[in-house]
């Protein structure tokens, strides 16, 4: 995975409404014209790095890239879940992201209860992948500042 680390950054739009409503775990999703200028040779899958939605901290986050087979959307997207309670949507906001490291590819899944099992493990990988001094290394890098 060359392109790791890859750093994206866009408005936040509105996606399906699903991270919040039906899987408790709220998601950050960009626009199409991002995700289209990811590199042609990114693997889809689960990617865990660091968030800063417009001038805020810098948070941990998890990130799906892909189709979501659960769903069987049509097109590709990027969902990103900052892992810091926000207390509300944030929309319109600029969301900097920070791709670090690869958790595993995308799956399909039986029931929404299994989907929700697994993305509580990949955060809980994620919480401990990102305490590694190399990761926090990017937490500080100068792409996250405000300019």
């Amino acid at each position: 995975m060359s392109y790791l680390p890859l750093f994206l950054k866009g408005e936040v739009v509105k996606g399906f409404g699903r991270g919040s409503k039906d899987l408790g775990c709220p998601t950050a999703n960009y626009s199409r014209e991002v995700v289209q200028a990811l590199p042609q040779d990114m693997k889809p899958g689960v990617y865990y790095g660091w968030a800063k939605v417009n001038s805020t901290p810098v948070q941990k986050m998890v990130a799906n890239v892909g189709w979501c087979p659960f769903y069987q959307n049509k097109e590709m997207t990027v969902e990103t879940h900052v892992m810091h309670d926000y207390g509300k949507d944030f929309y319109g906001s600029n969301l900097k992201i920070c791709l670090i490291g690869y958790l595993r590819p995308e799956m399909n899944f039986n029931s929404v209860d299994s989907l929700i099992e697994t993305i509580k493990n990949d955060i809980k990988n994620a919480e401990e992948l990102l305490e590694a001094p190399e990761a926090i290394k990017l937490k500080e890098s100068d792409y996250f500042i405000d300019q």
